[in-house]
């Protein structure tokens, strides 16, 4: 990967979560590019163990570790192995989240709905809880157990993954909206509460990405643009979506001590003017 800055983590212990992923494994490598020891984490093993086999081929440093979110016993255990393997964590990037077809209706508008078609009073509550779980308690639970390494040697920062749904929700996906909104909230929360122990805490909010996850809304099977990947496209200025690659400026950015020191409680988009444009 081309750096797009060159800044040095040399020494620092960097975790990132759902780094089995295409956006956060680019983030990892990234760090480890950088000089950063790295921990990636994710529910599916293989990714991250074959992301810390290149990393390490390459001459990198970079573990690789089984890691359930939502579970803080079995987090406890991989925090152990990291402060063993690594040492302690000066960098969280909480990157694991994502939506859940239960949780998304069918249609846009209601009446639009189609008879055997999910609409918003079909939405499974089992769906919804596990959208918002994923996302805010799957940000919370790292936290709790990775800051504390921070807060004691009163030093360290924390990357949040919010999403331009935070600011304006995008139509069939309420929980996966809301909860963003929530990341958005409590990266704020987290920037006053750690402010004095010299933690900062910051998100970025990505626009559009096409991803393993969303692919199928985007495009059809023959590769042209959906009706909905048209009206995205139609409304960002650069139309354009935006890659992977694009997040790492930012995130090197709002890591760095020296370069963002003043920073905390941003929520930083990166949409390609998305969020800028009135449609008109």
């Amino acid at each position: 990967m081309k750096l797009p800055l060159n800044i040095d983590y040399t020494g620092k212990v960097v975790v990132v979560t759902g780094a089995g992923g295409l956006i956060c494994g680019a983030m990892a490598r990234a760090f480890a590019e950088s000089g950063a020891k790295v921990a990636a984490l994710d529910l599916n093993e293989d990714a991250v163990k074959k992301l810390a086999s290149e990393l390490k081929a390459e001459g990198y440093i970079c573990e690789g570790y089984k890691a359930n979110v939502l579970e803080a016993d079995a987090l406890e255990a991989v925090h152990e192995a990291v402060l063993r393997d690594l040492g302690p964590c000066d960098i969280l990037v909480n990157g694991a989240g994502g939506n859940n077809p239960r949780a998304t209706t069918d249609n846009e508008y209601h009446h639009e709905a189609k008879e055997g078609g999910k609409s918003f009073f079909d939405l499974d509550q089992s769906g919804v809880d596990f959208v918002f779980k994923l996302n805010f308690q799957g940000t919370l639970i790292p936290t709790q157990i990775f800051a504390k390494d921070m807060a004691e040697r009163k030093c360290g920062n924390i990357l949040n993954i919010s999403s331009m749904n935070s600011f304006t929700p995008l139509t069939k996906i309420p929980a996966y909206s809301a909860a963003k909104a929530a990341i958005s909230n409590f990266t704020k929360w987290l920037a006053t509460h750690f402010a004095g122990t010299g933690v900062r805490c910051n998100a970025i909010a990505p626009g559009f990405l096409v991803s393993a996850q969303n692919r199928a809304l985007l495009y059809n099977e023959d590769g042209t643009p959906t009706a909905r990947s048209a009206k995205i496209l139609n409304g960002t200025p650069m139309g354009r979506f935006v890659d992977a690659d694009e997040l790492i400026g930012a995130t090197l950015f709002l890591c760095d001590d020296r370069s963002a020191s003043a920073i905390t409680g941003v929520v930083l988009p990166i949409d390609c003017g998305f969020a800028a444009y009135s449609g008109v």
